[in-house]
């Protein structure tokens, strides 16, 4: 089980990103467009870099949702490798049996 202080943390980053995505989306489309005026493009960048770091999408960490580990996370399942062989075993998932040869 990952610390509750880092589950947190991510939960805290995921719910930052989904209140100023819209204001990110915003901001990025103006600094990439070169036919607006350098200074601008500049300001847009100044207010971007005031925005807090932890609203970025590329802080947010997949987690397992039942353990809460970070490595190993099925995208699709959103389910550690660990839990998945676990519930594998236990029958809980319809399907899926444990292999051995």
């Amino acid at each position: 089980m990952a610390k509750t202080s880092a589950i947190q943390r991510n939960l805290k980053r995921i719910k930052l990103e989904k209140k100023f995505a819209k204001k990110r989306m915003a901001l990025k489309k103006i600094i990439k467009n070169k036919k607006l005026d350098l200074s601008e493009r500049f300001a847009a960048q100044l207010k971007l870099n005031k925005l807090p770091k932890n609203s970025a999408k590329i802080r947010i960490r997949n987690r397992c949702e039942i353990t809460g580990r970070s490595h190993g996370v099925y995208r699709k399942l959103r389910i550690s490798r660990i839990a998945l062989r676990e519930m594998a075993s236990s029958g809980k998932i319809p399907g899926m049996i444990k292999s051995s040869w």
